[in-house]
């Protein structure tokens, strides 16, 4: 797993992959240019795994779908169930 997660939204498709080509460049120039990517095709969902830190960059409908946050909350229902 990762240190650090970012969940993040964009307006568009596009937005989205400006943002996804923003930080990756910004990552490069960090001398972190082995991030993996998914997603950028399309740009409804970009992932950007750079080891320590995983980067989600939504558009808001995506977003609000996945609602990833929940998942990953202190307070998810699956947590608390024991095996």
């Amino acid at each position: 797993m990762a240190d650090t997660m970012i969940v993040a939204s964009g307006r568009s498709h596009r937005h989205v992959g400006a943002l996804a080509d923003h930080l990756l460049r910004a990552l490069k120039e960090a001398g972190m240019g082995r991030a993996r990517v998914e997603g950028l095709p399309h740009c409804d969902w970009v992932l950007i795994d750079a080891g320590d830190v995983i980067v989600h960059l939504f558009r808001p409908e995506v977003r609000a779908f996945y609602n990833i946050e929940k998942i990953w909350s202190v307070e998810s229902a699956h947590r608390g169930q024991a095996g």
